[in-house]
């Protein structure tokens, strides 16, 4: 199921409001235009062309504007024109979540605020609430205004970051622009508009008004730090001879951990083959689910991820036959929990050549080259890996020989491309850096890297050191070849 960025709409409906307050609304709707250019995964020194998009947001409080973070990834040059005015003003990114799909952005013109009643952050809507979606979908350069209803609200993934958050289904019709836009309920922010459903009518989604408080609060510090997670693998309990081997009866009910990852905020509190029975004082389901309002249920990680980086969270487990309360400090974010990195924004592709091999760490970012149905183009032993997507070590990548930059150096190993180095010189690597001080720093004359399969590339490394610049000119990749090359 692929899902569109998004987005919407055609007037359907009006406003329950007066004149000069639909108006002062009005106002408030910005149209946004981006140039872009996103780098070449493939070719990791180099980017690709740039490109031009437009989107939607609002004026806020403080001379800023809300809207998504993928109107703005990779953003090189972005202009905002505010409904009903014919200028285009320079504007400029000031924080982002690409978790969250929500970005601020400021023009430092005062003339752009001028006049402007900035909008307020409202409430978060019930089911079968009627709500207002202001933006500039394609098909007209006008602001367009849908009335719609709040279906429901529950998690879904956010096409952008590939991740799992509270999300407001609307049943508005969603066009390619109106991302950013504010869905407003009595004239107040419940929500940002963020994608949509290609193969179903009427189905767009919403980041609603509490995600996007918590981006607020979490900036009032001027850095922003994430979401945080608890950093377990668990699964349900609905099965009766798990619950039962769990030591369960029927009269609980909680999620089994079967992992707790490396270096996560659980390691050394929460332990596998315990049942997470509560979190933040809220009971957990045999399915997963907790009631976050009454009688109305969604994720557990709810209650984790309204919670910010460095908070403690209260637990109870199903220990040895006991309820256990332990208390665990949520102390990094929950991009960290994943051994190849998903969707990424904003940052410049890691990279490493020696003798002509092009090495890189695997990330979704490179998967995605492959073109839009890369899940079947991309090579089948990388793309399953990133569906046992778990660390065995903390700060792990999967580092592999992207290709080989062809010279007399590989000679014979110029066919060979997304090969996973296991070793370095006999010796195992964890990340890239490990693949670059084994190199680097080995005053022997050979580099031997080997694959997972046994498979082994030598090269010589008096005529590697030697040939480096000459490859490096051919293939203009202009990159020096030390560490300083990682983030």
């Amino acid at each position: 199921m692929r899902i569109k960025k998004l987005l919407v709409l055609l007037l359907v409906g009006a406003a329950v409001l007066p004149v000069s307050a639909r108006e002062s609304i009005q106002d408030a709707i910005v149209k946004i235009y981006t140039s872009s250019s996103v780098p070449d995964y493939y070719n990791p020194w180099a980017m690709l062309s740039s490109t031009q998009g437009t989107g939607s947001g609002c004026i806020i409080a403080g001379r800023k504007i809300l809207s998504n973070a993928h109107v703005v990834s990779y953003q090189t040059f972005v202009q905002v024109r505010k409904h009903g005015d014919a200028r285009r003003y320079t504007a400029r990114v000031v924080s982002v979540s690409h978790t969250a799909d929500l970005a601020i952005l400021t023009v430092d013109d005062p003339d752009f605020f001028e006049g402007v009643t900035p909008l307020e952050l409202g409430e978060l809507p019930e089911a079968q609430d009627e709500v207002l979606v202001y933006g500039f979908p394609l098909g007209g350069d006008v602001l367009s205004i849908t009335k719609g209803v709040i279906s429901r609200i529950e998690h879904q993934v956010y096409a952008h970051s590939s991740v799992p958050l509270l999300a407001g289904q609307i049943d508005a019709a969603i066009n390619p622009g109106n991302s950013g836009g504010p869905v407003l309920m009595d004239g107040k922010i419940a929500g940002v508009v963020m994608q949509g459903m290609t193969q179903a009518d009427n189905i767009g989604y919403m980041v609603p008004v509490n995600i996007v408080e918590h981006f607020f609060a979490d900036l009032e510090d001027g850095e922003y730090d994430g979401i945080p997670s608890l950093g377990v693998i668990m699964q349900n309990l609905e099965n009766p001879a798990l619950k039962r081997r769990s030591g369960m009866d029927d009269d609980r009910t909680g999620l089994l951990i079967n992992q707790v990852l490396p270096g996560a905020p659980a390691e050394g509190v929460l332990m596998s083959g315990d049942v997470l029975l509560s979190v933040d004082g809220h009971p957990v389901a045999d399915d997963g689910t907790v009631e976050f309002r009454p009688r109305q249920r969604t994720s557990a990680s709810y209650f984790i991820q309204r919670r910010h980086v460095g908070d403690d969270l209260a637990v109870e487990v199903w220990r040895d036959g006991r309820v256990v309360p332990l208390s665990v400090s949520l102390n990094r974010p929950l991009w960290r929990d994943w051994l190849i990195p998903l969707d990424e924004y904003d940052v410049l592709p890691s990279y490493y050549v020696y003798g002509g091999a092009v090495m890189v760490p695997l990330t979704k970012n490179l998967l995605k080259r492959w073109g839009g149905n890369w899940f079947r183009n991309a090579p089948p032993d990388l793309v399953a890996r990133l569906g046992e997507n778990i660390p065995e070590r903390e700060d792990q990548q999967v580092v592999m020989i992207l290709k080989f930059l062809p010279a007399d150096v590989n000679q014979g190993y110029h066919q060979i491309a997304n090969w996973i180095i296991k070793e370095v010189n006999d010796q195992p690597v964890n990340n890239l850096r490990d693949v670059i001080v084994r190199i680097e720093e080995d005053p022997g004359d050979f580099v031997e890297l080997k694959s997972s399969g046994g498979h082994v590339v030598v090269l010589d490394r008096e005529l590697a050191e030697a040939s480096h610049e000459s490859i490096l000119r051919i293939y203009r990749v202009g990159a020096d070849r030390s560490p300083d090359l990682l983030p």
